[in-house]
């Protein structure tokens, strides 16, 4: 029988042989990639932290010990030692468990993630719960590098190194975002990473693991640390004092940068030697005075060759094991859209938070040198940046993914909004996601942008539309108007962008597409398309509506809007956005404001959370595909229907 499958709980784990233990590490490997091709997943961070998260459940006991991981592309293995492996095929679909972290699908996870960098602080919460409750648990912190990046973390190791919370930290250092890392920590990181497998360089670091943990060094440190307490401050014997603490550290330590943030730290050691990271492991959990940063070092997609190869794209996959669909997508568009605006315009430049290939921008790294940046986990840090671009004439395109934004919002009001700063802002993966569920729906952007006086918010139908959207937020921000958005769904486009002449879009200015007297279908964003679609199936029911491409949530196109109230006093607007706060919201505000008699249905996604599976299905079941739209109309105006069911009986 397969080690694997003899696994039902970490519990099963502890009587396992050395042999039996390095058979399970492979089997799991394989299981992991059969199964994510199969359903779509995140395969090589997941296949980097094997032996890593077979060590962590042997050395620790959850879920009474608390096991905090970040993001949660790390953590299937996890999920598959958890009691979760026979689940598997229903990864990402409509009522399976979750690619991410979700803390009501098992009580081994601590706690809930789908954005990199918070695992730090939730454990740290966590550590201080169990101290005030007397309890005497371990708290685990598992991040990689790459979510190390994010302001979060720091905060967190920082505020632990000044209570001394006993807090264990462990850094995955695989050198990888989703793409390469970026920035001074992954250069600290990398000037210490090891060969892999090589006898010589994991004797050296056990060989300082051993100096650091040992008695005598921690009894010079802490004693060091108290007379440097009581010293007087400016004295010479202070300054020399430190100066030796601070070399000590440094000829013992390859990061002292953490020993500096008050953390014993382990490390580097070869994060695919199964049992050197059970021994670093233990070791950092029987260090009980404080909090301890253990550094391992892995490759991501560790043993299966293809993700070796290419770990960029095999990071996600969709089913069948196919890393992007063969059709152009929304975001090719955009980035297709922001070569041409910035080889007419050498003043644009665009910033990616780690993102390069999500948002499509990789290749005019390579083509644009110096006019496009990569910033790293650090959404705040990409809106500020852009807040100081924009002060000296620069146009800077900020694309982040509409989740992911949320995270730069503070920045986006204080640093931008306040100042009126001419930023553009591109969102990506606005609506409905899909697989990646509730952590990644882009459904609150326009709720949380549309307050912030100045803002331009506005969305495209189709891909030729966000061409001359990309070109009128460039325009709108090179003539210094403020700040402006725009949104755009994940997936395959509609419309296939054109090579006609680049327009400017007037600002707050909408398009009817279709005219019909009985109803009017105000639809924002790619929406449109099946609000035509609906139309033609109301006109089978003799129900003739008028489409509009709203274009803008904020400024509304007051005067269509306030026209065709008038005109024809049933409107159904249509967004795939949150119902609250959204482009319904504003056309009722505006109609209340301006004292408007009309009948007003709002489609768009309900007052829930938004769980993972296909984005057809969500928005099938929300009502925001063309028989959904029809039917809303049906429900909402039945004597519309009736009144052609009395023409056809009369006729």
């Amino acid at each position: 029988m397969p080690v694997l499958e003899r696994i039902g709980s970490p519990q099963d784990l502890r009587g396992l042989t050395r042999d039996e233990l390095l058979a399970l590490c492979a089997e799991i490997r394989e299981f992991t990639v059969e199964a994510v091709q199969r359903t779509g997943g995140h395969i090589s961070s997941s296949l980097g932290a094997t032996e890593l998260t077979v060590a962590l459940h042997r050395v620790f006991d959850s879920p009474r010990d608390k096991l905090v991981w970040d993001t949660g592309h790390q953590a299937y293995v996890h999920k598959i030692l958890t009691g979760r492996r026979e689940r598997f095929d229903s990864l990402r679909q409509v009522g399976g468990i979750s690619g991410f972290l979700v803390r009501t699908e098992s009580d081994h996870d601590a706690f809930g993630a789908g954005h990199a960098g918070t695992s730090i602080s939730a454990a740290h919460g966590i550590a201080v719960a169990r101290d005030l409750r007397g309890e005497d648990h371990h708290v685990v912190a598992i991040i990689g590098d790459g979510a190390l990046t994010a302001g979060l973390a720091f905060e967190g190791l920082n505020n632990i190194g000044h209570l001394r919370t006993r807090v264990i930290v462990v850094l995955n250092d695989n050198g990888m975002s989703i793409s390469p890392n970026v920035g001074a920590m992954s250069r600290m990181l990398d000037d210490s990473r090891i060969e892999l497998h090589r006898p010589q360089v994991a004797a050296v670091s056990r060989l300082t693991e051993a100096l650091r943990t040992a008695r005598p060094y921690r009894d010079f440190r802490r004693a060091a640390e108290i007379v440097l307490d009581h010293m007087p401050a400016g004295d010479l014997a202070e300054e020399t004092a430190r100066r030796l603490m601070t070399a000590l550290k440094a000829i013992l330590i390859p990061n002292v940068l953490f020993e500096e943030l008050g953390f014993t730290y382990f490390g580097p050691v070869d994060g695919h030697d199964l049992f050197a990271v059970e021994h670093i492991l233990e070791r950092a959990r029987d260090l009980r005075d404080g909090p301890v940063l253990v550094h391992v070092q892995t490759q991501k997609g560790h043993g299966y060759a293809p993700a070796e190869e290419d770990n960029e794209k095999w990071h996600g996959v969709s089913a069948k094991g196919t890393a992007a669909p063969a059709a152009p997508t929304y975001t090719k568009a955009f980035a297709d859209a922001v070569r041409e605006v910035m080889r007419l315009d050498d003043h644009v430049v665009a910033i990616t938070a780690a993102m390069p290939s999500g948002t499509g921008l990789a290749p005019l790294f390579d083509e644009m040198p110096g006019r496009l940046f990569d910033v790293g986990i650090c959404e705040q840090h990409a809106v500020t940046f852009a807040a100081g671009l924009a002060t000296q004439g620069i146009v800077p395109i900020v694309a982040i993914y509409s989740t992911f934004l949320q995270r730069g919002f503070d920045q986006i009001v204080h640093d931008v909004a306040i100042q009126r700063l001419p930023v553009v802002f591109a969102m990506d993966r606005a609506g409905i996601v899909g697989d990646d569920g509730r952590t990644h729906q882009g459904l609150f952007d326009i709720a949380y942008l549309r307050p912030l006086p100045g803002m331009v918010l506005m969305a495209p139908r189709d891909a030729a539309e966000l061409r001359h959207m990309v070109w009128t937020a460039v325009r709108h921000s090179a003539a210094g108007r403020g700040p402006i958005a725009l949104r755009y769904p994940r997936g395959t486009v509609t419309g296939v962008a054109n090579d006609e002449p680049l327009r400017e879009i007037p600002i707050g200015v909408s398009e009817t597409l279709r005219e019909g007297g009985d109803v009017v279908l105000l639809a924002y964003g790619t929406v449109v398309q099946p609000a035509e679609a609906a139309a033609e199936l109301l006109a089978h029911d003799g129900i003739e509506a008028t489409v509009v491409n709203a274009r803008f949530a904020k400024p509304l196109d007051a005067d269509r809007i306030l026209s065709l109230a008038a005109r024809t006093p049933r409107i159904l607007t249509i967004e795939e956005h949150a119902a609250a706060g959204g482009f319904g919201s504003a056309v009722m505000e505006l109609l209340a404001e301006r004292g408007a008699r009309a009948d007003v249905e709002t489609l768009a996604v309900p007052d829930e959370w938004v769980d993972h599976g296909a984005q057809k299905v969500w928005r099938h079941r929300f009502g925001l595909d063309a028989e959904g739209i029809a039917g809303a109309v049906r429900r909402r105006w039945p004597r519309l229907v009736r009144a052609r069911e009395i023409t056809e009986t009369a006729g």
